[in-house]
């Protein structure tokens, strides 16, 4: 894509380590010097890194990835200023400045501190520097985890309003039957979906499954999707300028607005709201919000303001959306008519546990 104007780009551990496992910092070297090429043609580049930990298990000697989570956090501590330095000295060679942001889901979650993240990216950008963003591995828990580089990625791509996205791993793309590369996919079939295969690298965490979904994300948003091996000649140069490399993911697919691609795939759930048919069909078909006599169940504990699913009789979740009411208040209310509201809370609140401007279909 020629035109593209601003792109993301995600490096695998596998592409910044050797075979033994060791950071290649000729092999960083060479991904600064054509995302400065890249940079050079009037293009923005944001780089999601991961090796952070790999990184730090090469300072330390460490053979084998901890397990333990405080381990895991102390070597992505240590190698995380590691790999920083390295970008910078790399990136100040060829004439550019680095702008680190290390980020956690928290960061997705909140609304603000979202809309935060874009225009600190802006402002990075337009100092012309490369924004380096890495997930805060050495604070992450479970909770609080985007859940690897891949998710990152595409959660950065549609905040910054990307063009592309390009995922550098190992392989050469996605593969079919015969373990040939798949040149252009135009839409995510069940049959696309079959032809993953598993990684068995114990220094990243994302194999094909998480890139499909970064895929699945991104297009969605309408941005194109790339999946290339990063370790082949001139492939990010190559790929910014639109010429055939890896597997490309064309961007397509029903237009969501901001809000609501924030509320479908940047914040986590904090709980799930049951819902019977006619509530279903709905929301589903009618463009209503869901009003409390539609709710069948309330799970999980969260607060008004939160993102929940919505699910069916099934436990099929088929949407999303900012709620009005906490998981307690709702227990209160569902199944009741919105005339009944005041008289079981004991004050006055929303005709609507979920208005249907905070509401996403999936």
């Amino acid at each position: 894509m020629k035109n593209a104007k601003k792109i993301v780009l995600k490096i695998g551990t596998k592409v910044l380590t050797r075979k033994d496992r060791s950071f290649d910092k000729e092999m960083l070297k060479d991904i600064v010097s054509q995302i400065s090429a890249v940079k050079a043609d009037g293009i923005d580049v944001i780089v999601v890194t991961s090796g952070a930990i790999g990184a730090g298990m090469g300072l330390l000697g460490l053979k084998k990835r901890p397990v333990k989570l405080t381990e895991l956090q102390a070597v992505a501590a240590i190698g995380q200023s590691h790999l920083m330095h390295l970008y910078s000295e790399c990136f100040k060679e060829r004439g550019y400045l680095v702008g680190q942001i290390l980020l956690t889901q928290e960061d997705f979650n909140d609304r603000q501190r979202y809309l935060n993240i874009r225009d600190t990216l802006q402002a990075l950008l337009s100092h012309n520097a490369v924004p380096i963003i890495n997930e805060n591995d050495s604070v992450s828990t479970e909770e609080i985890k985007c859940g690897d580089n891949d998710r990152l990625a595409s959660l950065v791509s549609d905040l910054s309003r990307a063009d592309k996205l390009v995922l550098l791993t190992d392989v050469d793309g996605l593969l079919d039957e015969e373990c040939n590369v798949i040149p252009v996919v135009e839409k995510l079939t069940p049959k696309i979906l079959k032809l993953v295969r598993s990684s068995s690298c114990d220094l990243g965490t994302g194999g094909m499954a998480s890139k499909l979904e970064a895929v699945r994300r991104v297009t969605s948003a309408g941005i194109e999707c790339i999946i290339a091996n990063g370790k082949k000649k001139d492939v990010i140069l190559k790929a910014a300028m639109g010429e055939t490399i890896g597997t490309a993911f064309k961007g397509g697919g029903v237009k969501i607005i901001a809000k609501k691609r924030w509320i479908a795939f940047s914040s986590k759930p904090k709980g799930s709201i049951k819902v019977d048919n006619g509530a279903r069909e709905a929301l589903s078909e009618k463009d209503k919000s869901l009003l409390g006599s539609g709710i069948v169940d309330v799970e999980g504990i969260f607060s008004s303001g939160d993102v929940v699913k919505i699910i069916d009789k099934e436990r099929r979740e088929f949407a999303r959306g900012v709620v009005n009411y906490s998981s307690a208040e709702i227990s209160k209310i569902r199944g009741l008519k919105t005339s009944q509201i005041k008289a079981a809370l004991g004050y006055d609140g929303e005709d609507e546990v979920i208005h249907k401007d905070n509401l996403v279909i999936l």
